[in-house]
């Protein structure tokens, strides 16, 4: 195999769906030797937040000294993004030799009237693998849908499971209710476990804290008053969490600052394991921790902004942060996928901007530009179905004192930054 026969052979399971359940992953990882039984984990549920979560844990353990790996989903610009060790993707060799090593257990699998592993199951029993055989400390785990049902649920144990922000979203695999979403959300609790969730609605914490007891686990839940914020503005941020002193991050949007304030306290939790993490290290972890695409300033002239904001609760936090820039016009160029809550994110964006262009993400599940102009119904909406003429057209358009935002979806987002990082010099 090469590299590119390795990439097609993972997204060509994409035709075997998305199906939640164990069975598949469980099966699977017992054929490759369980890999995931020799590693520890922290792993990350929620809405709104987990890659940022997860960011900030993984720079914190690294700036302690310890190999962490660190798996998430969606990528934004190299597939090799999903499986980190100590911040640098897995390489491509390896990528290639972990495929290699996969395909022919799959093949016996489905040989043996097995169902075909989905795609997110052989891309997350690979990192597993990955991770196992480099011998990490740690696992920074991120859920990709629900928790419950999730291929990363496959796990026993977790040193802290990290409950974020729980609202609507996949209402249509996870439930149409609050309560129903946070079920699926907990399901990554374990027995005698140790869960940090955020604060949330109490129809969610009721689940959350209904589940805890169920599974004989601590819940610690954070209070939005132990967060002081002190300084807030388009390079950085400066707050005190609890009796920990003017932390500093580099992510932009006050959401991040309680994001930040979440992850400090699941390493609180590692601390009391006896893990050593001195505050000196955990304020250098939060400053160094870097998550690309999210309310992300790629130009200051223009001033540029990109952010994968997907759901009524994400486009609201990106809406607030747009109070942190100073500009004459916003030029917002959006791009949305069917699946999601488009009319909430839409009313909620929409105001704002003075000049609107569509296009089309790069997925299946995307409106077309045109589809979604229409749905924006307003009369000077330009459309582009391909995403470089819309960034050209949203360049030739700014005046030096106004804002681009591109946003609507991650499947965007992603190409949007590869593309600004060559033209913009």
């Amino acid at each position: 195999m090469n590299y590119q026969d390795a990439i097609d052979y993972i997204h060509n399971t994409h035709k075997f769906g998305m199906k939640l359940g164990l069975d598949n992953i469980k099966r699977l990882l017992m054929h490759m030797g369980n890999p995931q039984s020799n590693l520890k984990f922290i792993h990350v549920a929620g809405t709104n937040g987990k890659g940022s979560i997860c960011a900030f844990i993984n720079s914190i353990l690294f700036e302690a000294g310890f190999k962490v790996g660190l798996y998430t989903s969606p990528y934004l610009e190299e597939f090799e993004e999903r499986m980190r060790i100590n911040n640098q993707n897995i390489p491509k060799d390896k990528l290639i030799y972990y495929v290699e090593y996969i395909k022919p257990i799959i093949e016996k699998l489905v040989v043996e009237g097995y169902n075909h592993p989905t795609e997110f199951e052989i891309i997350t029993a690979i990192a597993f693998k990955y991770f196992c055989d480099e011998n990490v400390d740690f696992v920074v785990l991120e859920v990709g849908l629900g928790g419950r049902f999730d291929a990363t649920n496959v796990i026993d144990s977790s040193l802290v499971s990290v409950i974020t922000t729980i609202d609507y979203d996949h209402m249509d695999k996870l439930g149409d209710t609050l309560e129903k979403i946070a079920f699926e959300k907990a399901g990554i609790i374990k027995e005698n476990g140790t869960v940090v969730s955020f604060y949330q609605k109490d129809e969610a914490l009721k689940v959350i804290e209904e589940v805890s007891r169920f599974k004989n686990a601590s819940l610690s839940v954070m209070d939005i008053n132990d967060v002081k914020i002190k300084e807030s503005n388009s390079n950085h941020q400066v707050f005190d969490y609890k009796n920990y002193k003017n932390l500093k991050i580099s992510i932009i949007g006050k959401h991040q600052i309680y994001n930040a304030s979440l992850a400090v306290m699941a390493v609180e939790k590692l601390i009391q394991y006896g893990i050593n993490i001195s505050e000196d290290v955990i304020k250098r972890g939060l400053i160094n921790a870097k998550w690309p695409g999210r309310i992300e300033v790629i130009s200051k002239l223009p001033l540029i902004v990109i952010d994968g904001a997907h759901n009524p609760q994400g486009m609201a936090a990106l809406k607030e942060a747009l109070n942190l820039f100073t500009y004459n016009r916003l030029i917002l160029v959006i791009g949305m996928l069917k699946d999601k809550d488009t009319d909430s994110m839409l009313k909620l964006i929409v105001p704002e901007a003075d000049l609107i262009i569509t296009t089309k993400p790069i997925s299946d599940r995307a409106y077309t530009a045109e589809e979604l102009s229409q749905k924006i119904a307003y009369d000077d909406v330009l459309h582009f179905e391909n995403i470089d003429d819309a960034i050209n057209e949203a360049l030739k358009s700014a005046g030096k004192n106004d804002l681009i935002l591109f946003c609507g979806s991650l499947y965007m987002i992603g190409h949007v930054r590869m593309y600004l990082k060559n033209v913009i010099k």
